[in-house]
């Protein structure tokens, strides 16, 4: 199994360095360069949000940032939820990106994840970028340990109703190739993840908001679910900030 996950992970090496040298790649290079090219940060807190969760109060936080230049960035991600005085979820990724086109970055690096338990580890290839009409993607493939395989699709947009009051949609899904017992996630489509918030800027990097968020389990996450006698779907009221640096 260890021969497997080296073998993938040498193959997503080599096609990540195959593009970054690719007349795409030598492309986006050529309309970044304005012959000044500082070293930038970025921090995101997409969500710091609040929701209520059958008796608990759930705290959860997706975040994102990046330090690099145009070209070539190192990035961290975070999405962490925690209620009843515990961690529920906790995933991190740690990526190194490179421009392939205007608006769009190839990502590849690590991913951790800390809860629920047992940990997962995992090697990432993704692409993230603005879509025509502005819609935020973000796609990632995901490589695991005895060559376990997962895949992630994540789109976003803005839509703004006036110069600060803003509604964003969201939705991910998520698919695994295989079934993991300890870690309650099937084979196929495992989740859907919905939302939409609807935040004020107070000034553009700064923004409470409100919201719902709608999660829906498919396949043999469902029937893990079940199996325990949890919820296959839920919805919740959210209340939180939106802020950026």
């Amino acid at each position: 199994m260890q021969t497997k996950l080296v073998t993938s992970a040498v193959i997503s090496i080599l096609l990540v360095l195959t593009l970054a040298h690719s007349p795409l790649s030598a492309a986006a290079e050529h309309m970044h360069d304005h012959g000044d090219n500082p070293l930038l940060g970025y921090i995101l807190v997409d969500h710091l949000e609040a929701y209520k969760d059958d008796e608990n109060t759930v705290y959860a936080l997706d975040a994102q940032g990046w330090v690099g230049k145009d070209l070539e960035k190192f990035w961290l991600k975070t999405d962490v939820s925690y209620s009843d005085g515990k961690t529920q979820e906790a995933e991190i990724q740690a990526l190194y990106s490179r421009a392939l086109l205007p608006f769009w970055d190839m990502q590849m690096g690590v991913r951790h994840d800390a809860r629920p338990a047992p940990s997962r580890d995992w090697l990432v290839l993704g692409v993230q970028g603005l879509a025509p009409y502005w819609f935020d993607i973000n796609t990632a493939l995901f490589i695991g340990q005895s060559a376990d395989v997962a895949a992630r699709v994540q789109m976003e947009y803005e839509l703004l109703l006036t110069q600060q009051l803003i509604l964003t949609p969201d939705v991910t899904a998520d698919f695994y190739g295989q079934n993991d017992a300890e870690t309650g996630t099937g084979a196929g489509l495992s989740e859907v993840n919905a939302g939409m918030r609807l935040r004020y800027e107070i000034k553009r990097e700064f923004a409470p908001f409100l919201g719902v968020n709608w999660t829906r389990a498919f396949g043999n996450t469902a029937d893990f679910l079940q199996s325990h006698e949890e919820a296959v779907s839920d919805t919740q009221w959210v209340i939180g900030i939106h802020a950026w640096f």
